[in-house]
């Protein structure tokens, strides 16, 4: 699996458009996202087995419920699975918890992005619930990973945007607006 300091990869992928547009059916609810789309911006990239699931939707839905939080971090959030966007689209119009999301659902088909991010699970074949922070440069930043029947807390990810984004060492618990820690006042006061 790819992890902090690797280069997040290449990719070009169909998605489910965010909001009312990803809704208008499949002339005009589709887009391509590449790595190149929202350039500049951070990027929470984050996975999920198959669509029609049980733990899935909550977990979707809590990062979307996130997502302006995670705009004012000038970060956008992508959604990822291997069904393909017809089996997205069909998803949220019958699924009322993900029915009016506010992120893209990325069709990863081919799994060329979940297999080279190294992600795939052994004996299933569909993705692990893998979590990436990647920032502007395309280096991944935070991963983690999760087996295929445990849900993330997004609200963490969100934490950890916040100290990554701080530039400064943030201990145990570090939410926004705390102190970070200065070596250097640490010293001083030991000595």
């Amino acid at each position: 699996m790819l992890t902090v300091g690797d280069s997040f990869p290449a990719f070009s992928l169909t998605a489910v458009k965010a909001g009312p547009e990803g809704l208008g059916g499949p002339g005009v609810s589709f887009t391509e996202i590449d790595q190149a789309t929202d350039e500049g911006k951070w990027k929470i990239v984050f996975f999920w087995p198959k669509d029609f699931t049980f733990v899935c939707p909550t977990e979707i839905a809590a990062f979307a419920k996130l997502s302006g939080e995670f705009a004012d971090r000038d970060a956008v959030v992508y959604g990822v699975s291997t069904d393909s966007e017809f089996v997205h689209l069909n998803w949220r119009v019958y699924n009322d918890d993900i029915r009016d999301l506010s992120i893209p659902m990325l069709a990863d088909v081919k799994r060329e992005l979940s297999g080279a991010l190294g992600i795939l699970d052994k004996e299933a074949g569909v993705p692990l619930r893998a979590t990436f922070i990647v920032d502007p440069n395309g280096t991944i930043q935070w991963a983690s990973v999760n087996g295929l029947n445990v849900g993330r807390n997004p609200q963490e990810v969100l934490r950890v945007l916040d100290a990554l984004q701080t530039d400064e060492l943030c201990p145990c618990n570090w939410e926004k607006g705390k102190d970070v820690l200065k070596p250097q006042e640490l010293f001083s006061k030991a000595a």
